[in-house]
């Protein structure tokens, strides 16, 4: 059995609220749901009174929006810190999607979560934006510096889709349908989503095969 929570103190509201959080996030890893996040539990597991969770969160859904809102700031913080030493917009980009990849590998549940449900309060959607924004402002830059060509916009959700279905193919089938170099299939999954926008996004038109290969073959003897 839980022990009892000692009453609060006043002014540590905000600590009870950040253990909410971390008891429903943990809440959420173990049951792999949602579902499994109910106010009755947080507030068994957190040693508190339901009426204690509803002081902090209107419902279920605001503590689970509140936990994803927690996840997608983590994410943008990842990105952005692993991009602070690099001043070239392409490498900045790779290194992004591989952020992306290996965030949603450690956090699967999590990640399924903020993928398949639709943010409903201001805030996670204003967590969301900020995430994506970061796509988009590296995306731009790629742009900008003549790497890329075309609407940022729709080269940031073509890439963004690459990197989601290897995320989510790797979180949802089993580890035997995949080579045991995890890392082998990420570094591919960037390189062809990041090198194969460079080059579609100068072609008017798809080329014949023979035609497409021989021209690679000229393009990439130039870096043996």
């Amino acid at each position: 059995m839980t022990a009892k929570r000692v009453r609060a103190r006043r002014g540590d509201g905000a600590l009870l609220r950040d253990d909410l959080l971390r008891v429903a996030e943990e809440l959420l890893i173990a049951t792999g749901s949602e579902e499994g996040v109910t106010v009755r539990a947080v507030a068994q597991s957190a040693g508190v009174t339901a009426p204690s969770v509803y002081r902090h969160f209107a419902d279920k859904e605001a503590l689970v929006e509140a936990v994803c809102l927690r996840v997608w700031t983590e994410l943008t913080e990842r990105m952005c810190a692993t991009a602070e030493d690099s001043t070239d917009p392409f490498d900045r980009l790779s290194r992004a999607a591989r952020v992306y990849l290996g965030f949603a590998l450690e956090h699967p549940v999590q990640y399924r979560t903020l993928i398949t449900r639709r943010a409903t309060g201001p805030e996670a959607a204003a967590a969301i934006s900020e995430c994506l924004q970061h796509f988009v402002d590296t995306v731009s830059a790629c742009v900008d510096a003549g790497f890329l060509r075309g609407d940022p916009l729709v080269l940031t959700a073509s890439l963004w889709s690459a990197v989601h279905g290897c995320a989510s193919l790797l979180i949802a089938q089993p580890r035997s349908h995949w080579p045991a170099d995890t890392e082998a299939v990420i570094d591919q999954t960037v390189r062809m989503a990041v090198f194969g926008s460079a080059l579609s996004s100068r072609l008017a038109v798809t080329p014949a095969a023979e035609e497409l290969a021989a021209g690679l073959d000229e393009l990439t003897g130039r870096w043996p």
